[in-house]
Parts: C-alpha cells; structure tokens; sequence
C-alpha cells in the first residue's frame, strides 16, 4: 500500500493545479488542516501578507513550486501536532461502505456556506453552530447507518474532512442520529435531518446541537431530488 503522506500530498496538489481557483483551495486545505495563515507563512518562511495574497487571488496563480511548497508546510505542521489529518486520510482509503449506508460522499475543492448548501437542498436551520461553512457532504441511511456501524465506522463517515455536513435520511425524530454523534469526536460542523421539518423534531434535538456547536437544519426535500442537487453542488 502506498504511503498515505504521499498520497494525501498528491491529492491536495492536483486539486490546487487543477482548481478554477487555486487561492480558494489553498485556503479550503489550510482551513482544514487549521493552520492560521501566520503559521503556514512561518513554516514558508515568507509574510502572511504573501499567503492571503495567493489565497485571495492578488498574486498571479502558484506555479508548481509554490504549491509543492505549500502542501509540504500543512503536511509539516500536522506532523508536529501529531499526524491526525495524514491519519484521517489513511481511514478514508481503507473505508468502504455498502451503498444502502452511505448515498453520497463528497468532498468540495473550496469551502462553501451552511447557507447556501441548505437553500440547494431546501434545508431550513433549527441551530446556528460554530462553523459557517463546509468543504464537504456525507448522505447516510440513518436506520442502517446506526444499526451497522461501530464508532470507527461512524467516523469514517467524515471523510477527508470533519468540516463537513452529514445528511441523515429516513429521520422520524431527530433523536438517533444526535445521540449517535455523541460517542463520536469530533462532531461534523452540520447535521441535516431528511424526512422530517422542524415541528416533528424531537424537542431535546435542538439542544443537543447546540451544546455540540453544530448547525442543525431540516428537509423535506424527496430523497432522489435531494441526491440529485448534491450531485450537482457547489
């Protein structure tokens, strides 16, 4: 098996290369591996004013050099903290999951917001969380999803990124699947109830959210439509 460093390097490097807008995900990989803009700047050795301008565009596009350079600082950075985004990656390769589990799993090129993924979905939030944005999506047959799978399967389900919103269909209250988040860390920074619209909640699910930091919305949406606007998003 090939070294999961490697490939998660790889990765990221060709979703810069080939991105329409490589300073937008620069910034979604640096967000995910949370690295503030000064400590990948210190680990360049250059000013953080140099990494905002990559990421905003200022600077023209990073050639491969700058971006081979990048990939090896936020790599550099979650070694000393531990490993735990190299080690998050390695799960993601041997995870496997049967397709009446898991509907859709996908990961975004540049982070979006809570907002306008819930109106593609037509999601209405119940909880405001602590992230505004997520860099990617998780469908799940919540009744299978909480009778198969163990607490490590359950967190394979964040794929490449915690930063992401896990959508569970076949809700009729909203309790499982937030009690099942529990004995999971860390939490998703959003959780969409499917099937259900905010009078059918069960009445503790909101403050469950709520202590957990995370942005808690409901759909009505048919599940086929749904899977099809995610297909399509962002």
């Amino acid at each position: 098996m090939r070294d999961p460093r490697e490939e998660l390097a790889e990765r990221i490097a060709g979703e810069v290369t080939l991105s329409e807008d490589p300073g937008a995900t620069i910034r979604k990989w640096r967000e995910e591996f949370d690295v503030a803009q000064t400590t990948l700047a210190d680990e360049l050795d250059v000013s953080a004013s140099v990494v905002s301008d990559y990421e905003s565009g200022r600077r023209e596009n990073p050639g491969i050099g700058v971006v081979r350079r990048v990939v090896e600082g936020l790599l550099a950075v979650d070694e000393r903290r531990g490993g735990d985004r190299v080690r998050q990656h390695a799960r993601v390769i041997s995870a496997g999951f049967d397709s009446d589990v898991v509907y859709d799993l996908r990961e975004y090129s540049v982070t979006v917001s809570t907002d306008r993924l819930y109106r593609a979905i037509d999601a209405e939030e119940v909880v405001a969380g602590r992230a505004d944005t997520v860099a990617g999506h998780t469908v799940i047959n919540s009744v299978e999803a909480i009778k198969r799978l163990s607490s490590e399967e359950f967190y394979r389900l964040y794929g490449q990124s915690t930063n992401r919103a896990l959508v569970f269909t076949n809700v009729t209250r909203g309790e499982s699947p937030l009690v099942a988040l529990r004995v999971v860390t860390p939490t998703p920074s959003a959780v969409v109830l499917h099937g259900l619209d905010d009078e059918d909640l069960w009445e503790h699910a909101p403050a469950l959210a709520q202590a957990d930091g995370v942005s808690l919305a409901t759909t009505t949406k048919p599940l086929e439509e749904l899977l099809d606007s995610l297909r399509e998003f962002p």
